[in-house]
């Protein structure tokens, strides 16, 4: 019989679903599953998940209890029954003096395990106790961020560094430390006899517990909301994690805006505050200003939060407010809280990242991590190991990397050089392979147009640039930091805005001729001065730009994506008029390649979604592909909670004049299907009460066809029915779009106006088409124009298609790229149909416009509890009139309702 639990603890009486839900799910974290689940928004997910996960995890830590306990007694009845054996045969074959010897003998082994037992409990505390009492808190924190180890060491200059100028001591912030390889650092620590096991033994051990991710901090806000309301909220200890950009809340630090200049300045504090604390002996004191450390990055604050946290559930904006009262980081509190806590919710990046989930503490060893809002979770990963650099950016590192190493030349260590010359040759032949050169600005580089794609052993061949170490050259970058060395000295030295080199606001020629560091003094003293022009604006935000996002990062990040195994990752040399706009792009063509450490790791791991049909390029692509065996994989989906005469999922294939409906790449540009779309929609907004939502295939359709309507003047006769509002471009005119389209839904159900509501016009894909609610009256229907398939002649596309078509098995007579396609377009309308119906009590329709929804193959990619309901129309008339029946049918219940 399969191990379950009946009941679970809820705040309410569940839906059938939701039991289903937790039970399902309880199996799976029991058996050590790897699960797929698939509940529709507005069924409660988010309380089964807290519900199910954390009843599971109670009764696993009782379990754990209780079997430690059972297996003390039977230690202890094993001694009895041979101290008992020993006396039945000492008495009849033994002398006494044997009997009393086996007997003392026995209790002295039991006391002596007994005071082993007891002394390593009390290590244990003791090693607990020197953390919490903050005596070695640097190698604590070291521990739980490994971004930060080189904030504790001392910067180590030599005896001719002591003696330079006071504005060179100044600098002493951007030079790199000497760095020692991994050998050298071996063998150092032989020498003096250190081990890594000192560190370790500091480190508090984790217990086991629930990691969830989400996307978005609005979701993890949610989630922690949730817990809240749930049954777990007073016993459960729940760590929220987060950016410094969202936890800081040193106003210093804050206002500094992006979120590199705000770790780079954090890092810069905790360095500051450990050299204050720990001159070297002998050393003299450096001159120049006093060094500013973070007020709120204290021992005995930084635990009292850390009590706080682990006592109390908080959201983001509530441990920034217990951070202000108790004026202690929430950054680093919330770090040092993640062992003993029960759940920790984070965003994605810090478990699918593996260096980032070691900068942030968190240890996937036998615990349990639920992946949340899971549906685009391989081009998450994908998208999260590609990495993509441009000829301006290449030109810029290349020109701030070699100014950087020309000012401080005389004080940078031998092997400092070494690397850095490896990281400006590499740069140099990457602008090479994008056919230009280092030193000249890359908008007047003129380069020929085309694209290559070549895998990783290709590319460095062709680039000439095989012969480097890149792994060693990565923990170079890992230990040295030079990329926030490099970032910091150029804010010193560009501050206004002008980026090193790079402007033409200085003479080509007088800056081949002018001295590096001349160049920089001058830069610096005179950045107000008449010789140095002013930028105009475009060129004052490509600057602002440039110093929000350093660009040796982006290269860090290009070198990391070429240590990927040769079959696993792409290379895409894009060449496009000028060397500026050229670019060079590493493709992760397999996400399982570092999922599967998750998956190896974790005791198990959860995949769940509102809506994850399809579910095969899950299994095939993320699972199967890592590793994971057919009989370790659960899958579950469940309908919806509201009833079925609440949906309306038409397929309409064709329109009021008998036009047939393909808006195929072909034949959706033609007049007559622009035509008929407008007509469709006029019909549709005759009917339907409230808001209307359309979404088209792209931003570029969408222009297109309103350009057609407004000539036609379709547009007019829509605009007579529904106020309409479109998708905005740009991401911070979201909310007041949104704001305007409920406002105006609102107005007209009260006012006896013209106008029936409003009708809004957007993208599959864009920003309204995830995590947005369209309830109750603002999506009383869902509007597909269209299939939004993929750029098919996408070098990317093309090559993740042969690439799945080489590794994967064909399934029902097609290929796994031809899969992948269809899967890509039917996640997208899944997604923006899944819209409309968020709640119990809510109703809406889905019209699918395309005649090409009517194939089995396609309904089959629907959601279960949206496909169950789908009928399908060749012709217009009946469409039509099942719609007008479905909302009169409503508009009568709503009238029976108010009226009792």
């Amino acid at each position: 019989m399969e191990k379950g639990r009946d009941t679970f603890p809820f705040p309410y009486q569940p839906y059938d679903i939701q039991e289903q839900f937790m039970q399902a799910l309880y199996r799976a974290l029991d058996q050590s599953k790897v699960g797929i689940f698939e509940s529709p928004t507005g069924t409660g997910k988010s309380l089964s998940l807290i519900c199910g996960a954390l009843s599971w995890l109670r009764d696993h830590e009782e379990k754990t209890i209780q079997e430690a306990a059972a297996l003390l007694q039977e230690g202890e009845a094993a001694l009895s029954t041979s101290a008992a054996q020993s006396s039945s045969t000492s008495s009849s074959a033994e002398p006494d003096w044997i009997t009393d010897f086996v007997q003392k003998k026995a209790e002295r082994d039991l006391v002596s395990k007994l005071k082993e037992e007891d002394l390593k409990r009390k290590k244990r505390e003791e090693r607990l106790e020197m953390i919490r009492n903050n005596a070695q808190l640097k190698y604590a924190l070291k521990r739980k961020s490994h971004e930060d180890e080189e904030a504790f060491k001392l910067l180590q200059l030599s005896k001719e560094d002591q003696a330079e100028a006071p504005e060179d001591q100044e600098d002493e912030e951007h030079i790199v430390a000497e760095y020692e390889s991994d050998d050298d650092s071996k063998s150092r620590s032989r020498l003096l006899g250190r081990d890594d096991e000192e560190e370790d033994e500091l480190v508090e051990e984790h217990v086991t517990k629930i990691y969830y991710c989400s996307r978005t901090h609005s979701q993890l806000a949610q989630f922690v909301h949730e817990v809240q309301k749930s049954p777990f909220s007073k016993d459960i200890s729940l760590v929220t994690l987060g950016s410094r950009q969202n936890l800081c809340i040193n106003e210093e630090v804050r206002r500094l805006g992006s979120i590199q200049r705000i770790n780079d300045r954090c890092m810069e504090m905790q360095k500051n505050k450990h050299e204050k604390q720990r001159p070297e002996d002998g050393a003299k004191r450096k001159r120049g200003p006093a060094k500013s450390v973070c007020p709120f990055n204290k021992a005995s604050a930084l635990q009292q939060m850390r009590d706080e946290v682990l006592g109390t559930v908080y959201d983001i904006e509530q441990l920034i407010k217990v951070g202000k009262d108790i004026h202690s980081c929430p950054y680093y509190a919330t770090r040092l809280a993640i062992p003993p806590a029960k759940l920790v919710v984070l965003p994605y990046q810090m478990v699918l990242h593996e260096a980032t989930r070691r900068a942030a503490g968190v240890q996937l060893k036998g615990q349990v991590v639920i992946i949340d809002e899971a549906h685009n979770l391989s081009d998450t990963l994908s998208c999260i190991h590609s990495s993509e650099l441009n000829g301006s950016q290449l030109c810029r590192a290349y020109s701030q990397l070699t100014q950087y190493a020309d000012r401080y030349k005389s004080r940078l260590k031998a092997k400092n050089l070494m690397y850095i010359k490896q990281i400006l040759f590499a740069i140099e032949r990457l602008v090479r392979v994008l056919g230009g050169k280092v030193g000249q600005n890359p908008q007047s580089q003129n380069t020929q147009a085309g694209t290559e794609m070549h895998t990783i052993n290709n590319f460095l061949f062709k680039a000439e640039i095989d012969n480097i170490n890149w792994f060693k050259l990565q923990r170079y970058f890992e230990k040295s930091m030079i990329s926030r060395k490099l970032s910091g000295f150029v804010e010193k030295y560009a501050g206004s805005g002008v980026t090193l080199h790079t402007q033409n606001t200085l003479n080509k020629e007088n800056r081949r001729t002018e001295g590096l560091l001349n160049y920089l003094k001058t830069l610096k003293s005179n950045q107000n001065s008449a010789s140095v022009p002013q930028p105009d604006l475009q060129e004052s935000a490509e600057a602002e730009k440039v110093l929000s996002a350093s660009p040796m990062m982006q290269i860090e990040g290009f070198f990391m994506a070429l240590t990927n195994s040769n079959t696993d990752g792409r290379v895409l040399v894009h060449r496009q008029g000028t060397l500026s706009e050229s670019s060079i792009k590493f493709l992760l063509l397999n996400p399982a390649v570092h999922f599967a450490e998750v998956l190896k790791e974790c005791r198990s791991v959860i995949i769940a979604g509102g809506t994850m049909q399809p579910v095969s390029d899950f299994k095939e692509e993320l699972l199967l592909s890592a590793g994971v065996g057919q009989e370790r994989i659960v899958e579950f989906a469940c309908g919806h909670v509201i009833p079925p005469e609440n949906i309306l999922p038409i397929v309409m294939c064709s329109g009021p004049s008998g036009q047939e409906l393909d808006f195929t790449f072909q034949s959706r540009d033609l007049p007559c299907m622009m035509d008929e779309t407008g007509r469709i929609l006029s019909n549709i907004c005759n009917v339907v009460p409230g808001g209307v939502v359309c979404f088209f295939p792209s931003y570029e359709y969408l222009r297109r066809i309103m350009c057609h309507w407004e000539a036609s003047g379709a547009l007019t006769r829509l605009s007579n029915k529904k106020k309409i509002f479109q998708e905005p471009k740009k991401p911070n005119q979201v909310e007041h779009v949104l704001s305007e389209f409920s406002r105006c839904i609102q107005r007209c159900a009260q006012e006896s106006s013209g106008l029936t509501g409003a009708l809004l016009f957007s993208v599959v894909g864009g920003k309204m088409s995830e995590g947005i609610n369209f309830s109750d009256d603002l999506g009383r229907c869902v509007v597909m124009v269209g299939m939004p398939y993929p750029n098919i002649k996408s070098p990317e596309l093309q090559e993740k298609m042969s690439y799945l078509d080489k590794h994967l098995p064909h399934s029902q007579g097609k290929s796994p790229g031809q899969a992948l396609v269809e899967n890509l377009c039917m996640k997208a309308v899944n997604q923006s149909i899944g819209r409309a119906i968020r709640h119990r009590g809510d109703y809406s329709s889905v019209v699918l416009c395309d005649r090409r929804y009517s194939r089995p193959a396609t309904l089959s990619k629907l959601p279960a509890w949206i496909r169950s309901r789908t009928s399908t129309y060749a012709t217009f008339g009946p469409a039509f009139a099942a719609l007008r029946k479905f909302f009169m049918e409503k508009k009568q219940q709503q009238v029976f309702q108010n009226d009792s």
